[in-house]
């Protein structure tokens, strides 16, 4: 028997685990029996991010249609194509899909009972159908593979190349002839950037909290009416500002004009700033109008192949950008003439045909857009987009929270109007970037001041900024804060200085010059990024600090770029080791947000052909055959003995009675934790 251990069972584990299932039939003989040991200390499926046990108030930035875990006709993989529901379908018909056993909570039951494709789940509710996804993917295993879920944490791992690895856990070691990292989202020690402002905090008795995972960030050092500065205005705001107001006894109360803030007093004043100013836009509350366009045009394989031959250095904005900006605005210009052919001027041909001759920023393509297309709110604009604000100066804060709550308005209004369906047509196209970003990446070529400045700060922020904002009520809730005043506006280039004189922090903009105020709380309200040398993860730092795992560092002779990222080789995602002299260790695999292999999207959009499908299934398939070819006396476990079933969880504690093999089965397909 061989032995595989996949560190974190969350969503990434759980797709890994699918398509093992999907793929042993052909790669691992019958006759090679597989154990698979699956630990973490969060619930398998869900895992810490979606986990039940966080707040209801917390909730998806997808729409239930637009979320799954399962590949389909459209996914360009080298193993099956195993279809599945997306969450939508699954809530939907939850009794015709196995193993099925009901919602416990009523109040995610009844969420589910009424959740329409349209709407924007909450975490919760994403949590039941990944417990699902993975009940299903263990009921699809094979006869001759069985799976462990241990509810603990991987301290440690260790062992040769050419041998079976050992695995700490808290209160046993595992023997592994096969390691996979799928850790997910992980913490990792604040930026150095953040001490200056915790060392004050801590001097005057103050309250400051570098970025963190919104569920676990703990608020309760904020009291009532004080003054608190948020600095970010994406998700995490959106996400922090929710359990500061409704999580405090607050509610909206819809009306005619929308929704209308009921404070309960025990709400702080949030003062709201960013780079840019203004919050992320809302996700589109409607489907496309028109025909899907059929992408990529112009950021596909053969174009990127032959940029890719030039001779020199290649940087992402001047040599890929315009492409890339091309397929996101063909994408844009599709939607609008075919649903919206009344507001342009010239005929699809025959402004395609233009369209396709010009480079995305010449000026004849600029006159043909302007020409075909009057009004100037239906073009493409990424620069405006980019910065609303820029150059704009106020007289006074109470003009900036009009001016805001009006530009919030509209974005809201719009992203919720299908004759702006064009918008969506464009985060279609934004979307299948991905496509080929990931080759342009792993190709070495771009240089590392692109990949850090241009890759990993403006790129993926600009599409946060526009693919991955909030649903439109959010929007609509933040319009009703500022007019209650629970939430002030700060404006674009907010700058947050410390004041030891009165112990307080003083936030301004560049919106209005001369406007500042001054709080006693600051709230860096960023999604936490993760760097190795920082890790809070014990078997990561471990592996660091033994120097058997590297970060990913791009360095020529003008910059060097380090992104904190865990470093693997892109075609079958094995760990890149030191002392291998750089090379892929033959025993090791990582997967996931933690590694060089980025990705944009935690769920894969049903018929988009996911880049993490393909991770999946290409790793899943290198881990298979190596199993198939180590020697038959793998390594086993230790410290527990083996029973003849499909799953089990493993924990501390007595093991409860009726707990045979089939009945350790059917409590883990149904959810339970069964001890050992």
């Amino acid at each position: 028997m061989t032995t595989l251990v996949i560190v974190g069972a969350g969503p990434r584990g759980t797709g890994l685990l699918e398509r093992i299932a999907a793929n042993a039939a052909e790669l691992l003989p019958s006759e090679r029996p597989l154990e698979i040991h699956l630990v973490d200390p969060h619930p398998p499926g869900a895992g810490r991010i979606w986990r039940y046990d966080q707040s209801p108030l917390l909730r998806m930035n997808s729409m239930a249609e637009d979320v799954t875990m399962f590949t389909d006709e459209r996914s360009t993989i080298d193993g099956p194509v195993r279809p599945g529901p997306s969450l939508a379908e699954w809530a939907a018909r939850q009794t015709e899909f196995a193993p099925y056993r009901e919602v416990e909570d009523p109040a995610v039951r009844a969420e589910l009972g009424t959740l329409a494709p349209t709407d924007f789940p909450t975490r919760r509710a994403q949590s039941a159908y990944l417990d699902w996804v993975f009940r299903r993917a263990v009921a699809d295993l094979p006869p001759h593979i069985t799976v462990t879920v241990h509810r603990d944490t991987v301290r440690r791992v260790e062992g040769p190349v050419d041998g079976p690895q050992l695995v700490h856990l808290g209160d046993r070691v595992l023997t592994a002839d096969h390691v996979t990292l799928t850790l997910g989202h992980l913490d990792s020690a604040p930026h150095p950037r953040y001490a200056a402002d915790a060392g004050f905090a801590a001097r005057h008795g103050r309250f400051h909290l570098p970025p963190a995972f919104s569920a676990d960030a703990d608020l309760s050092g904020i009291g009532a009416g004080e003054h608190v500065v948020l600095r970010g205005f994406g998700l995490a705001f959106v996400d922090l500002v929710a359990l500061l107001t409704e999580g405090r006894g607050g509610r909206f109360e819809e009306t005619p004009d929308g929704p209308v803030y009921r404070p309960s007093g025990r709400e702080p004043v949030i003062h709201v700033g960013s780079r840019r100013g203004v919050p992320y836009h809302s996700k589109t509350g409607y489907r496309l109008q028109g025909p899907p366009a059929p992408l990529p045009r112009y950021f596909d394989a053969a174009a990127v192949d032959a940029v890719l031959a030039r001779p020199g250095p290649l940087e992402l904005r001047r040599d890929f950008w315009p492409m890339m900006a091309k397929d996101i605005g063909f994408g844009h210009y599709h939607e609008l003439f075919h649903a919206h052919p009344e507001r342009t001027a010239l005929p699809w041909a025959e402004f395609l045909a233009g369209y396709d001759a010009h480079d995305w920023y010449a000026p004849e393509l600029a006159r043909l857009i302007a020409r075909a297309v009057p009004d100037e709110a239906d073009r493409l604009d990424f620069e405006r987009l980019d910065f609303p604000l820029a150059g704009l100066e106020l007289g006074s804060a109470e003009e900036l929270q009009r001016h805001l709550r009006g530009y919030i308005a509209e974005d809201a209004d719009r992203r919720a109007d299908p004759a702006h369906s064009a918008d969506l047509g464009a985060f279609l196209a934004l979307l299948s970037l991905f496509g080929q970003l990931p080759r342009v990446l792993a190709s070495g070529r771009l240089t590392a001041r692109s990949v850090g400045e241009e890759v990993d700060e403006w790129f993926f922020g600009y599409f946060s900024y526009l693919a991955s904002g909030p649903p439109g009520f959010r929007l609509r809730q933040l319009l009703a804060l500022s007019e209650a005043g629970v939430v002030r506006f700060l404006g674009a280039g907010v700058r947050v200085d410390r004041d030891e004189a009165t112990g307080t922090w003083r936030a301004s903009g560049s919106t209005v010059p001369g406007h500042r105020v001054e709080a006693t709380a600051l709230i860096e309200a960023y999604l936490p990024k993760h760097a190795l040398a920082r890790t809070r993860d014990p078997v990561l730092r471990d592996l660091h600090r033994a120097g058997r795992i590297v970060e990913e560092v791009v360095s020529d002779e003008e910059h060097t770029h380090r992104s904190g990222l865990l470093t693997i080789r892109p075609g079958d995602s094995r760990v890149l080791d030191p002392a291998l002299d750089g090379g892929p260790h033959p025993r090791r695999t990582a997967l996931g947000p933690h590694t060089s292999l980025r990705a944009a999207a935690a769920f894969a959009r049903p018929r988009t052909d996911s880049p993490g499908f393909r991770q999946n299934d290409a790793a899943a398939r290198a881990i298979l055959r190596a199993l198939a070819a180590v020697p038959a006396a793998g390594g086993r476990p230790t410290g527990r003995p083996t029973a003849p079933l499909a799953a089990r969880v493993v924990g501390p504690g007595p093991r409860p009675a009726g707990s045979g093999p089939e009945q350790l089965l059917d409590q883990v397909l149904g959810g339970d934790v069964v001890r050992s």
